[in-house]
């Protein structure tokens, strides 16, 4: 609705009549004041024009409240605005055109004439007095600011209101003449309307005028943002047009046409398979049709770039030399006899086979025994690539299989990354840590190894990027863990498993001798004249600083010992202009060496002795479990298998006034505290038969009866709780080993009898005394040999793992198979 703001004729609304024809309005408002052409169409609203043009030319315009054809009193707004209609023009089409103008605020009282037109009678409603305040100064210049500010972003009024408006001063009048330019609801304009209080109004509209304002800076932003992005694209478009008729000059040639040139020839160099040379041509149709500049077309060349840089038929030749081969591997790795076994039986059967499979192997063993090495070894062993791949904190399957080519940034697989970072398609692919593999809502990245691991679906493995098979059975695929357990079985039963134990305290100091010793000392900046390690200085940091399974830890503080004589023969070395030395280290012994002598020709070695290894290296770091100082009643010395290697565990039992309940102390799995219970009902029904020639003398009078039950210990244990505690309480312990254990403290706190402190045990027990097979029997034999002790009871059914027991551990104790618990009591217990 167009509105004009000029006042054709001034009227006193004293002269308006009080019965008026109504003409209903639909979706608008007319405010007082303001001028506005209308069409109408229905005959009753054309009749009440006629008669108010046949009278004083005064209508009544009131807002329907429904879009009724032909409205009723009951379908008008009560308040309306008295208008004079200035001009009428009568349409070939019957409609109505006139030019009104508002006049006052009225409302209907009442209809007296229904047909053919409505009339009303009329009340004129004045605006309530506005006393001019601060407040409404601060209303008007705040609303003319809003409109000025809506003018400049874009809003269409034109000149003519804005210089009304800039000069009116009344509130109600500068209210009404904006409302009546701001696109707002017919329902909001008729509130406004009905509005009597001129400063009310005025809030009201510059609160609308605001939001408007507000909508037109946010369109205004946008259209300002889309021309600058055109205007861009445009200048880039020119920019690129003006360097392709520069390099057509100077006879530089179609870029496009060369890159299809250069992928067709990597494909053919590299032999690219041919359901991947398919999906290249396609690829390459697709790129040839899309615009240079466009977003697809970097995705398309990125693509290429990946397909005709994977090694398709690329690789190095194995170096069969069975001899050179098992010489590398015996110089990077000492022992690890069953590792480098399998790789010589690989590699013999590749000489008489050269099209053989290779095998997935996963080498399971404590951190530090070398797996990782090793696999480098390997690599070289063969002539091979080597690539290590960590698994730790994996958890999104697209790692190893890739993103799918509609996501933005998508790449391949880890898998086909590495491979083209080798050019190579056969080499020694190490997957590390595949038992820290984790899953979540992204997928199972050990589902996604399924296939890479598999030997009869790798041939043709599909990553999610490339779209086409690859062949990975040429890979020699190598994989490292520290547990089995995590790993799926599925997962798990498609590799083969090679065992890598703990090394010995022997093995340790030959391991040092031969490449841990000698690798610091070159990292170091040192040689061998400078230092020298002794046997008991070695012995002293495997004792008391580095008691683990593997030598990560050995190395570390081989390392630390080294940087101190490094910083000796640095303190000693004369600086250039012939200063006197500085001295030598607090703690470490004069080398005599005259001022001015080079350090490496004249200095005598510093000797790692075990004194200066707790001087350089500080108080023993170690607090495991150790012999006890003599044979106790009640406590057992046993075994236990840890992610790092063996240790002693001791089980400490004792009988208090109770009512025969069993405490449990030490933070015991669930496992251990189901082998104590079993262990104790074991004791109850049996201690009788076993103990008879020995009964307890607390307060009980000796049977003559051995066999159970026996009810002299019946009363005893319906008296007493015995509480079962195992130290280091700070650490979880489980697993069903130490149920001899247990059950041995327990026999000998009822007995009386001491357990000897030298014999260490494990084994399950169960319920009829008989000793179940355990796993970790070699770091648990390596725990016996660096605690001290003696002897050792295993289950009978373990005497077959002391085959893979080196004679080094089977010199220095003696390992007793027993199968059940009397066995343990007669090998463990003292006699009285």
């Amino acid at each position: 609705m167009s509105t004009q703001p000029e006042t054709y004729e001034t009227f006193d609304p004293n002269q308006i009549p009080d019965v008026l024809p109504v003409l209903p309005l639909q979706e608008s408002v007319l405010f007082p004041y303001i001028i506005v052409p209308l069409s109408i169409g229905p005959d009753a609203s054309i009749q009440a024009v006629e008669r108010a043009l046949a009278e004083q030319r005064i209508v009544l315009l009131c807002t329907q409240k429904e879009n009724v054809e032909s409205p009723s009193p009951e379908h008008l707004e009560p308040i309306g605005t008295a208008a004079l209609v200035m001009r009428m023009l009568k349409l070939p089409d019957g409609r109505v055109r006139i030019l009104v103008q508002g006049l006052a605020r009225a409302r209907a009282t009442h209809f007296g004439r229904t047909t053919p037109f409505l009339e009303a009678r009329i009340e004129i409603l004045e605006d309530t007095d506005a006393a001019p305040t601060d407040t409404a100064d601060a209303q008007i210049r705040s609303i003319k600011e809003n409109l000025e500010r809506a003018v400049s972003l874009g809003k269409d009024i034109s000149s003519e209101v804005m210089v009304i408006a800039t000069n009116l001063e009344e509130p109600g009048r500068l209210a009404d003449l904006i409302a009546s330019n701001l696109d707002i609801a017919a329902d909001e304009a008729h509130k406004i309307l009905k509005d009597r209080n001129p400063l009310n109004r005025l809030k009201t509209v510059n609160a609308l005028l605001t939001q408007e304002v507000l909508l037109l800076e946010m369109q205004h932003e946008i259209t300002t943002q889309a021309r600058d992005e055109i205007d861009r694209g445009q200048r880039e478009f020119f920019l690129r047009q003006q360097l392709r008729t520069i390099q057509e000059a100077l006879g530089e040639g179609d870029d496009l046409a060369e890159d299809v040139a250069a992928y067709r020839k990597a494909a053919k160099a590299r032999g690219i398979e041919q359901e991947a040379l398919e999906e290249m041509e396609r690829q390459i149709r697709r790129l040839e049709r899309t615009h240079p500049d466009s977003a697809e077309s970097s995705v398309i060349r990125t693509y290429l770039d990946w397909l005709t840089g994977l090694p398709w038929n690329q690789g190095t030749e194995d170096d069969l030399d069975l001899a050179r081969a098992k010489t590398i591997l015996d110089q990077d790795h000492f022992d690890l006899e069953k590792v480098k076994q399998r790789m010589l039986e690989f590699l013999a059967v590749r000489k008489l086979k050269p099209d053989a499979k290779g095998p997935i192997l996963c080498l399971v063993g404590p951190p530090g025994v070398g797996k990782t090495s090793l696999g480098r070894s390997i690599a070289r062993a063969l002539g091979r690539e080597f690539i290590r791949l960590s698994l730790g904190g994996v958890r999104d399957e697209a790692e190893i299989r890739g993103h799918r080519r509609t996501y933005v940034g998508a790449l391949p697989g880890r898998i086909l990354q590495g491979l083209h970072q080798v050019g190579v398609g056969n080499p020694v692919f190490m997957l590390d840590e595949i038992d820290k593999v984790g899953a979540d809502y992204r997928g199972d990245p050990s589902s996604a190894l399924l296939e890479v691991l598999d030997p009869e679906q790798n041939h043709s493995f599909r990553d999610h990027y490339l779209g086409v098979g690859y062949d990975l059975s040429k890979v020699l695929f190598i994989t490292t863990a520290n547990l089995l357990d995590p790993i799926q079985p599925a997962f798990r039963d498609r590799m083969e498993i090679i065992r890598i134990p703990g090394y010995t305290r022997e093995e340790k100091v030959e391991i040092a001798k031969r490449h841990l010793i000698p690798k610091q000392i070159e990292e170091n900046g040192l040689t061998k004249s400078l230092i020298r390690f002794t046997p008991k200085g070695l012995h002293a940091v495997l004792d008391n600083y580095t008691r683990e399974s593997g030598v990560r830890s050995l190395e570390r503080e081989l390392g630390a010992l080294c940087r101190k004589v490094a910083m000796e023969v640095a303190t000693r070395e004369p600086s250039s202009a012939g200063a006197a030395p500085t001295g030598a280290l607090r703690g470490a012994s004069p080398t005599g060496a005259p001022t001015g002598a080079s350090p490496t020709s004249r200095q005598k070695p510093t000797s790692i002795d075990a004194a200066r290894v707790a001087l350089w290296l500080g108080p023993p770091r170690h607090y495991s479990e150790h012999l006890l100082d003599r044979d106790r009643i009640g406590v057992a010395t046993g075994l236990a298998w840890t992610a790092a290697g063996g240790d002693l565990l001791l089980v400490e039992t004792t009988a208090v006034p109770g009512k025969g309940k069993l405490v449990l102390t030490g933070q015991l799995g669930e496992v251990m505290r189901e082998s104590a219970q079993a262990a104790l009902s074991f004791a109850r029904g049996n201690a009788g038969a076993l103990l008879a020639t020995n009964p307890p003398t607390r307060s009980r009078k000796r049977t003559s009866k051995p066999l159970a039950p026996d009810t002299t210990f019946a009363d005893f244990f319906a008296h007493h709780d015995i509480h079962i505690h195992v130290p280091a309480g700070s650490v979880p312990k489980d697993g069903p080993s130490a149920g001899i254990t247990i059950a041995t403290a327990l026999m000998s706190l009822l007995s009386e009898r001491a357990v000897k402190r030298q014999v260490a045990m494990t084994g399950e027990l169960t319920l009829r005394g008989e000793v179940m097979p355990i796993g970790g029997l070699r770091e648990k034999l390596l725990a016996a040999v660096n605690s001290g002790v003696k002897q050792v009871l295993i289950p009978e059914a373990n005497r077959r793992d002391l085959e893979d027991i080196t004679a080094d551990i089977g010199n220095q104790i003696e390992v007793l198979p027993v199968q059940d618990m009397a066995a343990v009591i007669q090998h463990a217990l003292r006699a009285r």
